[in-house]
């Protein structure tokens, strides 16, 4: 073994201790360490070396050795097994178990203990024994002969010298996550309803399934493609074998400082592939990968719980392409409106928009809103005239955002015939408006939604997708509440409970539902809401992308699986199956104090309103144009225009309450759903104070 490679090897306090004419330092018993160990030491300090102190022409010198060392401090070097575990599990003890073999050629057999196992390696010294018994714990965890080929034939990252224990890692969520073992092709929780185990990037979208040969092709998702392990080469190598001198374009930079993103691009039998990630190099895989999935259906990430769900409805994108392209959109929107971050209300932990796509070419896609935002209103702050926003967490208020739209888009029909051609909207046959073919709104939430979708531990994945995928926890599926003034949910309570005006205002705390549960309901009743069904038919999200924190066997219970039983829908209203999916380059997890904030921008705006999470209003006291007041004085102008067409007749609106009450089929909708949480066992749904709807419009 050469100088530099043994130098290397030096780990943990306890490498320190094992071997210390490394530092110079005599040991107690000049025959302390093995004949063939010493030998190997060849870089030993001359105290500790009496045998051979003239072999490495030093004269016998020990103080010749310190400048050599100095000579080389380069650059900083990968971090081996054992430094790694220790920073994972410090303090481990390892221990000789064994020494066997010749004296010019012994061989040890050192065991560490790691969450109750014991790992044993062994090695011509004892540094190498410890070495392979720390690279086999380490195994445990990636279930990867080491580190780089976990990293490589996840085909998530490709840095060799990542280190495991890093929060700024390039995929952290994946590194512990193994390949599963195999579930039978028709287990349908990761397949949605489709349930017919061909869950592959070919099979859903109509791509050619024999693009390349045979020994190329992807396999069902259940089976682990066998290509990355078996060469475990990464994208770029790949791509490169199969499409020689292919050159890459750097296209741009942008991002948080925490979550910079870097775009590349390669041009490939004539299709340009992009592929964003932390750093180049990334970027440069992703977008070897994209080639590589669309051109030779080559899927190189196999773990189920990270795979995109596909949609029951239309499917006009690939999925992990219009997730990219999404997440991307609303990123780059943020930046506009904060001058590149740069602006006080970036600081944010959860950002949120909605996109919308018009047709197959994700290029066409619009943002229709941004927002960002962790808090619910104050109790004492309520309102009872719909002036004050109940709920700032981020998606809550996107979705806002796309009411304030589709408002918009409703007056644009109504105002002439020339603009009608403009509106998303087309007349129904059924009565009412519904929107044009291929208009899809697609919400994209930097994080798992709180509530049901975020009650799992990211680091234990793998476990989880292996093992029981319904556990009977009673945590599992529960709908649950955020709580006043803070972050985070807990279980509703088993028997129903009514929050009333007056014991909120007295002290007790305001529940809001979470954002998960929200979520469930608009896949159900839609995301118009109460007002506008009585003009449009339900709209649905077509898909859900998450930045970070995405697991699809949590994210679809949550959002619409732990419901499939619901029954008695009214016509038009249907359990929706939105896709769901990850971004290739999940966002880091940010820690510390969320922002008292939420701000919100909605197309057509002019920049960004910034709303006191706290009293529901902005810094001066003024309503936002999001609150329930302004969209019931829209709802009352179109009304007044609309009166003969609607959905659902209403007579002479007064109380917004009662307006509500008069979208009869969204009412029916929502009891079924109630009922459908209720026969579950998963609870019943907590509403506000019914005073805060009793408000008419003064004119």
């Amino acid at each position: 073994m050469d100088v530099d490679d043994e130098e290397n090897m030096s780990s943990s306090s306890t490498d320190v201790k094992e071997n210390r004419n490394v530092d110079n330092v005599p040991p107690k018993d000049g025959g302390g360490q093995g004949a063939g160990e010493g030998m190997q030491l060849s870089n030993g300090g001359g105290s500790s070396s009496r045998k051979r102190p003239l072999e490495e022409g030093n004269n016998g010198h020990s103080k010749f050795r310190p400048k050599k060392r100095k000579k080389t401090p380069g650059p900083v070097l990968p971090k081996n097994a054992l430094m790694q575990l220790n920073e994972i599990k410090p303090g481990l003890q390892y221990k000789l178990l064994s020494q066997t073999g010749p004296v010019h050629a012994p061989m040890f057999v050192m065991a560490v203990e790691v969450n109750g196992q014991v790992f044993e390696g062994s090695g011509p010294t004892k540094k190498k024994a410890k070495l392979h018994a720390a690279e086999k714990a380490l195994r445990s965890f990636v279930q990867f002969p080491n580190a780089s080929e976990a990293h490589l034939a996840m085909g998530r990252t490709l840095s060799v010298n990542t280190d495991f224990t890093s929060d700024q890692a390039d995929f952290p969520d994946t590194l512990f996550n193994g390949f599963e073992t195999p579930v039978p092709s028709d287990a349908s929780f990761y397949l949605g309803s489709n349930g017919d185990g061909s869950f592959s990037s070919s099979g859903d979208y109509g791509l050619p399934s024999s693009a390349v040969a045979s020994s190329l092709s992807q396999s069902p998702l259940p089976t682990p493609s066998p290509y990355p392990s078996a060469s475990g080469k990464n994208p770029v190598m790949i791509l490169n074998e199969l499409r020689p001198g292919l050159k890459y374009e750097f296209l741009s930079e942008s991002g948080e400082s925490h979550a910079k993103n870097f775009v590349m691009a390669v041009a490939v039998d004539g299709q340009t592939f992009e592929g964003s990630g932390r750093n180049k190099k990334l970027a440069k895989a992703r977008a070897a990968q994209s080639a590589l999935a669309s051109l030779f259906n080559m899927q190189l990430d196999q773990t189920p719980s990270r795979q995109p769900i596909p949609s029951e409805g239309l499917q006009l994108h690939l999925p992990q392409v219009l997730a990219d392209a999404v997440a991307r959109l609303v990123v780059d929107k943020f930046s506009d409106l904060t001058e590149n971050f740069t602006s006080p209300h970036a600081r944010r932990k959860v950002l949120a928009g909605i996109v919308m796509t018009t047709g197959t070419d994700v290029k066409d896609a619009l943002v229709i809103s941004v927002s960002t935002g962790t808090k619910c209103i104050n109790g004492e702050y309520m309102s009872d005239r719909g002036l004050a926003l109940n709920d700032c967490h981020a998606e809550i208020i996107s979705r806002r955002c796309l009411l304030k739209f589709l408002y918009t888009q409703l007056e644009l029909y109504l105002s002439n015939k020339e603009d009608q051609q403009k509106s998303i909207f087309i007349k129904s046959e059924r009565g009412g408006f519904k929107l044009k073919e291929n208009v899809q709104f697609h919400l994209y939430i930097s994080t798992s939604p709180c509530g049901d979708a975020r009650i799992f531990s990211p680091h234990e994945a793998a476990q989880e997708d292996q093992g029981d995928r319904h556990p009977n926890r009673k945590a599992r599926g529960q709908l649950r509440t955020k709580i006043e003034s803070g972050e985070g949910t807990i279980p509703v309570r088993s028997t129903t409970t009514i929050q009333t005006w007056d014991g909120v205002l007295q002290g007790e705390r305001l529940l809001t539902m979470s954002c998960s549960d929200k979520i469930a309901r608009w896949n159900v009743l839609g995301i118009q809401g109460a007002l506008l069904s009585l003009f449009v038919e339900p709209i649905y999200f077509s898909s859900i992308i998450l930045g970070s924190l995405y697991h699809g066997d949590h994210l679809s219970r949550a959002v619409y699986q732990r419901i499939a039983e619901i029954e008695d829908l009214p016509p038009l209203y249907t359990l929706n199956r939105p896709l769901l999916s990850g971004i290739s380059n999940a966002e880091a997890r940010q820690p510390g104090k969320a922002p008292n904030f939420s701000v919100n921008w909605t197309v057509g705006d002019t920049g960004l309103e910034v709303i006191n999470a706290t009293t529901g209003k902005d810094e001066m006291g003024r309503a936002s144009r999001l609150c329930k007041h302004a969209f019931y004085s829209r709802w009352m102008r179109i009304h007044a225009k609309l009166s003969s067409s609607l959905r659902s007749k209403i007579l002479k609106p007064n109380l917004y309450h009662e307006t509500k009450q008069g979208a009869t089929e969204y009412q029916t909708a929502k009891e079924c759903l109630f009922k459908a949480f209720l026969k579950a066992g998963l609870g019943a749904w907590v509403e506000k104070p019914i005073e805060q709807d009793q408000f008419s419009l003064t004119v």
